[in-house]
């Protein structure tokens, strides 16, 4: 109750809170009228459009309900699941094929197999072979950010409210209104789901005896929730690593700055490395 009377006399935590509040929706709103200025600019010819573009067309068939309030929420829940999530998964996975250099050796072929593309090649050139057709190809990358995922997944514990009386396989009995956690971290560690190799990084263990990607049951593997909870943007942010850890393998070589250095982890909303992943970078020759 007590944060009720700060809030009410906005003091202390509430009234940073209702700061910092307040720059993201500045931020956020001066952004959505930008956008929406650029888009009614006849004389701007637009190649592609954004995902923010694509809302504010969609709004004005339904303005009262896709409101500048409503756009505000994709947008945060685009940066929360889509940004930070993303980012925090491709620094372990840079930091796992730092760690089991065979792995890197493996996925780094597989991306010059699929792209087939030139040695001296720049960034913008490369990215642009990155078709769905060549992604899909990519089953070893696939699989090898998968694996970090089940050891460090970006959402390392969750919870869910019954929204009705409920017994779980196991027999333990949920109650309307109750809340429940569970946590992606530990499942992806435990022995009895995934054998006795569970704290092993072996991206193997993803792959059919053709190296054909299989995927596991989202009730198992559950780094993107399961149901019809599943994330939405699963595809999107799969496609989304694949091109950005696959240009930057085949143009750099990365070394760590301290190879003794164990990382560890900071437990926020998503898993981050505790001060983040230091390497150098070197053109490949």
């Amino acid at each position: 109750m007590f944060w009720k009377v700060k809030r009410f006399f906005n003091i202390g935590l509430e009234a940073a809170l209702k700061r910092n509040v307040k720059i993201i929706d500045d931020f956020i709103f001066d952004l959505i009228r930008c956008k929406r200025e650029q888009m009614e600019n006849e004389k701007l010819v637009r190649e592609k459009e954004d995902i923010l573009s694509r809302f504010l067309t969609e709004s004005k068939r339904d303005p009262e309900n896709m409101n500048d309030q409503y756009l505000r929420d994709i947008i945060l829940n685009f940066m929360i699941a889509g940004k930070d999530t993303s980012a925090g998964t491709l620094t372990w996975f840079f930091y796992m094929l730092h760690k089991h250099p065979l792995v890197q050796d493996k996925v780094i072929h597989e991306i010059r197999d699929a792209t087939q593309a030139k040695d001296n090649i720049c960034a913008k050139e490369l990215s642009r072979l990155m078709t769905d057709d060549v992604l899909d190809r990519m089953h070893y990358i696939h699989a090898a950010i998968t694996e970090t995922l089940r050891l460090y997944p970006a959402v390392p514990t969750d919870g869910k409210i019954s929204v009705e009386d409920d017994v779980l396989p196991d027999g333990f009995e949920v109650k309307k209104g109750e809340g429940i956690s569970y946590m992606a971290y530990a499942m992806g560690r435990m022995t009895y789901i995934w054998g006795e190799d569970a704290v092993e990084y072996r991206p193997e263990r993803w792959l059919d005896e053709d190296g054909i990607f299989r995927p596991e049951s989202p009730f198992k593997f559950t780094a993107f929730q399961a149901g019809p909870r599943i994330c939405l943007g699963k595809e999107f942010a799969y496609r989304q690593m694949k091109i950005m850890a696959a240009v930057l393998l085949y143009l750099f070589k990365f070394r760590l700055v301290d190879e003794r250095k164990e990382a560890t982890y900071r437990t926020m909303f998503t898993l981050h490395m505790a001060d983040g992943l230091h390497v150098y970078a070197f053109p490949r020759t």
